[in-house]
């Protein structure tokens, strides 16, 4: 795992991205790679978000 210094993080109460951890877990997304990807935090999370739920219901299929 790269050192976390070196990582992007996003900041959902602000809207801001910043280079390591600069606030605390309850304001923070991440680690991302890069600058551009912690922008598009909120677009992954929900990318995760409907994956996780599309495998949940077709576990409940089984």
């Amino acid at each position: 795992m790269a050192d976390v210094e070196n990582q992007w993080f996003y900041d959902p109460s602000t809207g801001e991205v910043s280079q390591g951890k600069t606030t605390g877990w309850e304001n923070r997304m991440g680690p991302y790679n890069s600058r551009e990807e912690a922008e598009h935090a909120i677009e992954i999370a929900k990318a995760r978000t409907a994956q996780a739920d599309a495998e949940d219901e077709a576990e409940d299929n089984y």
